[in-house]
């Protein structure tokens, strides 16, 4: 049997309750739900990468990359993503800068994706993101 993995990049703190930040088993990495924080700072409290969606949205893609790597993934390897807003009204541009981000990636294909609406997320978080990959 597999044993299972938690990923937890060196740019990442410390999860605030019993959970990864990433999990492996097999050939599968669940990324748990990665926000727009910066790379974390010893002794600091997690910093927003800003305030625009745009600041989120990029810093959020690069957590969950950097979770992907650990892990010995990419985002070719990625078959789903879910995509959380706070606001409905960002739809338009989260779909503007994710269609520009995944541009410069150079994917063979894109991975699946949904997007839906939540308010669960701490004050001045705008986006969240999870994504399950599968290694070949």
């Amino acid at each position: 049997m597999t044993e299972k993995t938690a990923l937890t990049p060196s740019t990442h703190t410390t999860p605030p309750a019993k959970f990864s930040h990433g999990v492996k088993k097999g050939n599968i990495l669940q990324v748990a739900g990665q926000v727009g924080f910066l790379p974390a700072v010893e002794g600091q409290a997690p910093t927003p990468a800003g305030p625009t969606l745009r600041e989120q949205t990029l810093q959020t893609f690069a957590n969950v990359k950097a979770i992907l790597e650990e892990g010995g993934a990419s985002w070719d390897d990625v078959m789903m993503m879910r995509v959380y807003l706070t606001d409905v009204d960002h739809f338009a541009e989260m779909n503007e800068i994710y269609n520009a981000y995944f541009a410069e990636q150079n994917l063979k294909e894109a991975p699946s994706a949904r997007t839906t609406v939540y308010v669960g997320l701490p004050k001045g978080l705008l986006i969240e993101i999870d994504a399950l990959a599968v290694l070949s």
